[in-house]
């Protein structure tokens, strides 16, 4: 599992000029599932993005977590984050999990964030979005359940 977390005053993504989910302080998160992900590795990147300590403490360091800060969550799907691009012009998406099983873990991913005390807004799972947001600080962290990078 892949995630691009950005850590934002205002995010929102919007379908057919409809918005669907919309958040203020807090985090926005692109979720990208592979291929050998499980229900088990979902929560846990929940747990670690829920406790992702960036957000800045009294002292403008950053050592606060989105719970600590009771921020939201607005989580939208992006298989995109498994492309591959070495050495070809055309990424290649095989590593990417099939829509029915990345669309289950994208819930148990967002359902896990809630459990966990976090208001979560989305997308819609295989739709068109535009996703806006206003990124603080510029805060951008990539994760991956692999520890690739």
């Amino acid at each position: 599992m892949r995630a691009v977390v950005q850590r934002v005053s205002r995010a929102r993504v919007t379908v057919e000029s409809s918005v669907t989910g919309e958040i203020t302080t807090g985090l926005m998160i692109l979720l990208g599932i592979g291929r050998d992900d499980t229900p088990a590795v979902a929560v846990s990147m929940a747990e670690k993005v829920a406790n992702l300590r960036i957000f800045e403490d009294d002292q403008g360091k950053m050592n606060r977590s989105l719970l600590d800060v009771g921020g939201s969550a607005l989580v939208v799907s992006q298989f995109t984050l498994y492309g591959d691009a070495r050495g070809q012009r055309r990424p290649s998406f095989i590593a990417a999990a099939p829509p029915e099983q990345a669309k289950k873990l994208y819930e148990e991913f967002s359902e896990a964030l809630r459990r966990l005390g976090v208001t979560v807004a989305t997308g819609v799972f295989q739709a068109m979005m535009s996703v806006e947001l206003v990124n603080e600080g510029p805060v951008t962290i990539l994760l991956d359940s692999d520890k690739t990078f």
